[in-house]
């Protein structure tokens, strides 16, 4: 994900000059700029903060990109700080009213200007932001890798709690009930210890979790709870979701006369404070009730609705722009490192020329260099040799590819994948690893691996997991350097740069298959190659000489 090429961002940035244009720049709220000249930023965030806690969210969205589009110069670090705050807020606002790329914009603001201050206390939050969003478009398996990221390096109680219910709503997605009851109980149990009294997420959650299971009263229980909690802080999209929720769930019961009631409350704040994903639920659940009556015109009147604003939220053209803004950020942060290691290296390059001038002034350095320099040979030399015994284990490995490989003892009894299902997957994905095309391709990964196989990658990690007992990056690398191993081996090897076997193989760079190959094989592939060379030569000169 974060490997980008560098003469994108270049073209990129230069295009951005030209237009003079900034790529991370909000141009949203420019037109508001001059009503306000005499506010200072302070006043403005002040007056943010009350429209928000008032629950007015369209005059707090007015100077909320106020505050963070307004010049600050010789802004201190705990200003910048307040502008990643506002960023974090204005995504939640955004992603409420379905403007995820809006949001997401906001949130790869609030990275940039969080990686310029040096200061990765936003990140956990920052992560946790984007995943919501990825939620909220049904992609489970981004969300999941975002949340557990956040998850990993989070450091704040409050945050922890929000990241398991987060966690626990992916897997309630994924129908993983199990899972999703154990993160719903640890969120609940910290909230706890914290003296939360904010519980309107995890309620709902819970509910949901005992409506999959059919507890429609434990159901009806929590979601009224989550319903209470939400209005007693004043948190209107979660009070949406509850009586959705709620409509949801007595539609399933059956009760038709309480899902119009919920669904009405729904919809008026839905409509008020525009949060289009929860009106577009409520006319799917419409459609179906009229349907049931036998009312197919108002069906059809309430499916169109849903699916016009369907098409409005999740639409392709939006998720193209945000993986465009994340590609983006991933490229910026990359060009940034390296000018950094850059500069680093000018500065060491400098320091090292100094004391190399210093140095050839004494004897007793010189001598000390030379020493050095004989105990780096004497070093190096065992190390070929160590090298040319591993090469050698390498090619007898290389000979042993086709041996049959013992079963494991079966794990993970309560999968969801049978022990026939498991083995014949195993097989599929066997067929397909080797198959050169296939796996060589620059592009393949797990999610192309399970179109093949027309199951999910969840299922399919599970396999090369339990089966091979190594994850997918590693298996897919084994038949990847075996493949530049054989190309290695050919009698017109000499043909063949490290780069153009890598890139035949299916690796992006040379480090990453240097790295693979010397994991794998035991020698780097430079040695690997030279090596095979030395041994063409040696079976040349015997043949000619017989």
């Amino acid at each position: 994900m974060k490997k980008c090429l560098i003469f994108s961002v270049i073209f990129f940035s230069a295009t951005l000059a030209v237009c003079g244009q900034n790529p991370f720049s909000s141009s949203r709220s420019s037109h508001m700029l001059l009503p306000f000249p005499n506010l200072s930023h302070q006043q403005l965030l002040d007056t943010a903060e009350y429209y928000f806690r008032a629950n007015n969210i369209e005059n707090a969205l007015i100077y909320y990109n106020l505050f963070v589009n307004i010049p600050k110069q010789n802004a201190s670090i705990e200003q910048q700080r307040n502008v990643i705050e506002v960023f974090n807020k204005l995504a939640e606002i955004y992603g409420n009213k379905s403007d995820y790329r809006s949001a997401y914009e906001a949130l790869v603001r609030a990275l940039v200007l969080s990686k310029e201050i040096d200061d990765d206390s936003f990140l956990p939050r920052i992560y946790n932001n984007i995943g919501n969003i990825y939620f909220l478009l049904n992609k489970l398996d981004i969300a999941k890798y975002y949340f557990s990221t956040a998850l990993e390096i989070t450091e704040d109680s409050t945050g922890l709690v929000i990241i398991l219910n987060n966690l626990a709503a992916v897997e309630l997605q994924n129908e993983n009930f199990d899972n999703a009851f154990r993160l719903l109980e640890q969120a609940i149990q910290i909230s706890r210890s914290i003296n939360r009294t904010r519980l309107y997420s995890i309620l709902s959650n819970f509910a949901l979790y005992y409506q999959h299971k059919k507890n429609y009263d434990l159901a009806l229980h929590y979601f009224r709870w989550a319903l209470n909690n939400a209005r007693e802080h004043n948190r209107t999209q979660k009070e949406v979701e509850s009586l959705s929720g709620l409509a949801n769930l007595f539609f399933e019961i059956g009760e038709m006369d309480s899902v119009l009631f919920y669904v009405e409350l729904s919809n008026v704040l839905a409509r008020e404070h525009g949060f289009l994903r929860f009106l577009a639920r409520n006319y799917q659940l419409l459609a179906q009730v009229e349907e049931s009556k036998g009312r197919n015109a108002n069906a059809l009147m309430y499916f169109r609705r849903y699916a016009s604003l369907k098409d409005s939220i999740f639409s392709i053209e939006n998720f193209a722009n945000i993986n465009q803004m994340q590609r983006l950020y991933e490229t910026l942060s990359m060009n940034q490192q390296i000018q950094q290691l850059i500069t680093e290296q000018a500065v060491k390059a400098r320091t090292i020329r100094y004391q190399q001038i210093i140095q050839g002034i004494s004897l007793v350095v010189l001598l000390s260099i030379f020493i050095v320099s004989l105990f780096i040979f004497l070093q190096k030399r065992k190390l070929n040799k160590a090298y040319k015994t591993l090469f050698d284990k390498s090619l007898k490995i290389a000979d042993l590819e086709n041996l049959s490989k013992s079963d494991p003892e079966e794990k993970y009894k309560s999968s969801a994948l049978t022990h026939d299902r498991q083995s014949e997957m195993s097989n599929r994905i066997l067929a397909y690893m080797e198959d050169i095309s296939v796996i060589c391709d620059a592009e393949f990964s797990v999610e192309k691996l399970a179109e093949l196989l027309k199951s999910n990658t969840t299922y399919v990690s599970q396999v090369i997991n339990h089966t091979f007992e190594k994850n997918f990056r590693s298996f897919l690398n084994e038949y990847r350097i075996r493949e530049a191993q054989r190309l290695f081996s050919e009698l017109d090897a000499h043909k063949y740069t490290i780069e153009s076997v890598a890139n035949q193989v299916g690796f992006k760079s040379r480090n990453a298959f240097s790295n693979a190959f010397k994991n794998i094989v035991g020698v780097s592939p430079n040695f690997y190659l030279k090596s095979m060379h030395d041994i063409t030569k040696k079976s040349t000169l015997i043949a000619n000489s017989e």
